[in-house]
């Protein structure tokens, strides 16, 4: 037999996770990235040529009085300027186009798959988190798929190129400067560590706010009709402060990485004018040597404020997968269902035998309850509220599982069908009528989308629907606003029972 209510198994992801679901997702849009990646190797490369032609500028043009190396000089940083400007335009298009695909594709994959969940986890999980997990956390896999990885990888080659042209200008001077950088590359391993959690932390404290604005904004009614908004004014702001000091303690790691980033740039700068200036007064470097020298190391340090802010941004999107994964992880009815037999039309015939039922352990909502509702004929449950009435009819839709017993159609164990063959041989009106906010015509035919307007009208008439339908100036193409709300409740039960009849 099911449980009630069951819960899933919390585990632990680990980094290793995190980096396959990004190597995963970067195989998939493997093509542009390629395409990106060849074209930020070409604009890094070209980007050498300017800082290189100066010391050619200085100690064969100014110094030797070489007139005839000027305007190729001049030539070649122009044409490398232009290079980089097309590349750097193209790279930009491409890889947008790649990351908003990439998102797109998130956010539809998690909508299908919590679509799917069993109606119990949507029981227990506000609305406005699950809309946080489709539509923020896929936005963090822009840095993935988009520039910020591609980035990444080009500034750790403009680096590493950098890196041999200053070993070859001044072995001794690069010995002291890579020492720095070993330096800052471990505090940066240290401070994205620290940071993960506190992004990771961000996406929940987001998703639980949202998650009770949107209950207040749905709920205004009620909220207005008890004088409540001060009090909703007091839970949002309590969660929006939560919010920042999230967001304020990340800012603090971001900016510390930063500033230290800015420290190790001034530590290299410093060494430059020491190390630098005595190689030069003493020969061993020329002036034009010494210049480039100094730019090729801005080459190197430029890139590495840039690995800073880039891997912080992959960091978050990390924190998104993680969250992602945590959701993909459940198990949906479709997964379910793939265990379970195919169902053949139905005739209808109901069965409860000795079924039990609670939400909550140990607190019973159904105690051996059993009865027959024979197929074609009319069935009331009558009792006080909180009796058990709308738990039956969950039951029956097999929102829910029976604790002990169990419910058949047909003959045959509600458990051991497909959901899917079942539901669709179903017409329900449930408790809350709840209307999509579209037309009149479109909320009838949501449980048969391909239904003509006659099979609609003829449903409508059914339900006496038409009696106020035609008293609208649209008729069928009323519109009925969010959940119904320009409807009376009688409408809405009459517009319901309609798309119950039109099933």
């Amino acid at each position: 037999m099911s449980t009630a209510i069951t819960k899933p198994e919390k585990k632990r992801i680990t980094p290793a996770t995190a980096w396959r679901d990004a190597r995963e997702l970067v195989w998939t849009h493997r093509h542009r990235l390629s395409l990106g990646l060849g074209l930020i190797v070409v604009n890094r490369l070209v980007g050498f040529v300017l800082p290189t032609s100066s010391k050619y500028l200085i100690d064969d043009v100014i110094n030797k009085h070489r007139v005839d190396l000027l305007v190729p000089l001049a030539l070649a940083a122009g044409g490398a300027t232009l290079v980089q400007a097309v590349s750097s335009f193209a790279l930009s298009q491409i890889l947008g186009v790649a990351a908003q695909r990439a998102i797109t594709e998130m956010r539809k994959s998690v909508q299908e798959h919590v679509a799917r969940l069993p109606i119990r986890y949507f029981d227990s999980t506000q609305t406005g988190v699950l809309i946080s997990r489709i539509m923020t956390d896929a936005e963090g896999i822009r840095n993935l798929v988009g520039t910020g990885l591609v980035q990444l990888i080009g500034g750790l080659m403009t680096a590493v190129i950098a890196l041999g042209v200053l070993f070859y200008l001044s072995w001794r001077l690069t010995s002291i400067i890579i020492i720095a950088l070993g330096v800052f590359g471990g505090s940066m391993a240290f401070a994205f560590k620290k940071l993960r959690p506190l992004f990771r932390e961000r996406g929940q404290i987001n998703a639980e706010v949202t998650g009770r604005l949107t209950e207040s904004l749905g709920g205004i009614r009620i909220v207005k009709a008890y004088a409540a908004e001060k009090r909703e004014e007091i839970v949002f702001a309590r969660g929006a402060h939560r919010l920042l000091r999230n967001v304020a303690r990340s800012m603090v790691g971001v900016s510390g990485v930063m500033a230290f980033t800015t420290v190790i740039v001034g530590v290299i700068g410093v060494i430059l004018i020491l190390v630098g200036g005595r190689g030069v007064l003493s020969g061993q470097m020329t002036l034009g040597d010494f210049f480039m020298y100094m730019i090729f190391t801005a080459m190197v340090a430029a890139p590495l404020v840039e690995i800073a802010s880039i891997g912080t941004q992959i960091t978050e999107a990390f924190a998104g997968l993680d969250r992602i994964r945590e959701i993909k992880r459940m198990a949906t009815e479709d997964q379910e269902d793939a265990e379970r037999e195919g169902l053949r039309q139905i005739a209808g015939d109901i069965e409860f035998e000795d079924v039990s039922f609670e939400y909550n352990e140990n607190t019973p909502v159904l105690k051996h309850v059993s009865f027959t509702a024979a197929a074609g004929s009319t069935t009331a449950l009558v009792g006080s509220s909180g009796s058990g009435k709308s738990t039956l009819i969950s039951l029956v839709m097999a929102f829910n599982r029976p604790l002990s017993g169990r419910v058949t159609v047909d003959g045959g164990d509600l458990e051991s069908v497909r959901l899917k063959d079942y539901r669709q041989q179903l017409g329900v009106v449930l408790q809350d009528n709840f209307l999509f906010d579209g037309t009149i015509a479109e909320n009838i035919a949501f449980s048969h989308p391909h239904a003509t307007r006659e099979e609609i009208v003829a449903a409508s008439r059914i339900a006496h629907c038409e009696e106020f339908i035609n008293g609208f100036a649209d008729g069928y193409d009323t519109i009925v606003g969010e959940r119904g709300v320009k409807l009376s409740g009688g409408q809405r039960q009459r517009v319901a029972i309609a798309r119950a009849i039109l099933a």
